[in-house]
Parts: C-alpha cells; structure tokens; sequence
C-alpha cells in the first residue's frame, strides 16, 4: 500500500468511526398549537416519561385534546361540553407507557394526530420550547347570499330552508321576532316580540340548514315574522346581522 493510500484509509476510518459515535438526536417534552382548526404537529414523539403540551393559541380555540378509546390511557382536555378556551390556555400529559396514542378534537373529528413514546426512558425535565404567539382575531365573519327556499313556512313546524354564505368555520343563529301590530288609526304601528331563535354549526362556503323548525327554542305560530340572522366565527367575533322576513300559515279548516 503506498502511502498515499494509506493516509486516505486512516481518513476514512476515522470519519466512519466519528460517524458511527454520534449519537441520534433526543426526544424531549414537547408542545403541540392548535390554529386555523390544524394541529401544528399532528405526529409528536417522545420518550418514555416526558409530555406532551397543547396550546391553545387562536384564532380559534373551542377545541378539546381528547384521547381515542384504543389508547392504553385516556384523556379529555374537556370531559363534558367543550367550551370556546382562553388564548394561552394550555393542557399537558405526561406518558409513562411506550406506544401510539391517538388523539383529537371531539367536536372536529378531522383535527386529530397522534403520540409516540419510544421505550427509551427520556427526560421529563427537558425544557418544550416556548409557546408559540398567541393570534388574535378581531374580524367578524362575512355573511352574504341569506335568502330562504320560500318566504311562507306551512303550520306543521318542518320550518325552510335557509341559504347562506359564510367566510370562517363557526356557528350560524337567527333570533325570530313575531311582527305584531299595536294601536289604530294614526297611532297604528308594528312592533316586534321575540319569540325563540335557532342555532346551526357552519362550514366555510355555501351552507343549507332547517329555519324557523318547531323544536324547543321556537314554538313556531301562525304569524308574520323577521329574523335576524348572524354568523359568529372561533373568535366569538360576530357578523352584522341580516334581516329575513317571512310568515308562518294557519292550519286550514276542515
């Protein structure tokens, strides 16, 4: 061997040896936000021992972290309703079993992700990082295209349908005023008496739902009415509501 070559097999050796010595990077306790209804890691993994933050950072934040039932443990950020959070709430679990645990948000089953914990024993001191900037959201959503499939609702309380146009995920209502005449003569006028509303989850885009239905909120009587519709987006921020007129009939008379 010349020793040219030799020098250039030391080098290599040298380098495989530093290579092989490095050792692969640690997991560590580590903090998940939710935003715009996505997970910023759907896919964290750790080592046995150490947590497991979630963030709840904005705009949106009525959102649980809920464990799925195939996990070996089982957790909800939020047992019973789930209420919109505050921003910079937080919620932390901490994993002592190795495996894949499955999480989501119960009321938008799409939010989901999953947990591995490696069986290496990790550090559950390890500083998760800072938590991200809150987003504050200031904007209400823009409501446009509202108009119903037939301004006259039969008797029975199958109520119509209610078409409209929504910018940002949230919750559509409408409160129901019955148009109620007073006085006569020149003192004649019409005043409106709420009479119950209606509530409806949104998507972004062109939604259809049931209005003016007879259900608990709204005991839909023979009447004239005006509802006024709005939209109210993750934020609690609420659109400008828009009037929609229309009259509920008697029944015929055999």
């Amino acid at each position: 061997m010349t020793r040219a070559a030799a020098v250039l097999s030391a080098f290599c050796a040298a380098v495989l040896v530093s290579m092989g010595a490095t050792s692969p990077a640690q997991a560590a306790n580590t903090r998940v936000a939710i935003s715009d209804f996505q997970w910023s890691n759907k896919t964290p993994h750790i080592d046995l021992g150490e947590s497991v933050t979630w963030d709840w950072i904005g705009p949106d934040t009525q959102h649980s972290v809920s464990g799925q039932p195939d996990n070996a443990t089982q957790w909800d950020s939020d047992p019973g309703a789930v209420p919109p959070h505050q921003l910079g709430d937080t919620f932390t679990i901490i994993f002592d079993q190795p495996g894949d645990y499955l999480f989501m948000c119960k009321l938008h089953t799409s939010v989901r992700g999953t947990v591995t914990v490696s069986d290496t024993p990790g550090d559950p001191d390890s500083d998760p990082g800072p938590q991200a900037p809150l987003n504050l959201d200031f904007i209400p959503p823009d409501l446009q295209g509202v108009y119903l499939d037939t301004p006259t609702v039969g008797p029975r309380g199958n109520g119509t349908g209610l078409n409209f146009s929504v910018s940002e995920r949230g919750f559509t209502s409408a409160d129901y005023y019955k148009l109620v005449k007073k006085g006569k003569g020149r003192n004649a006028r019409t005043v409106k008496v709420f009479q119950g509303y209606s509530e409806w989850s949104n998507h972004v885009g062109i939604n259809k739902v049931k209005f003016a239905a007879r259900d608990g909120n709204f005991a839909a009587k023979p009447g004239k009415y005006e509802a006024l519709v709005s939209a109210t987006d993750g934020s609690s921020n609420i659109s400008p509501s828009t009037p929609v007129q229309f009259k509920i009939g008697k029944k015929s008379k055999k």
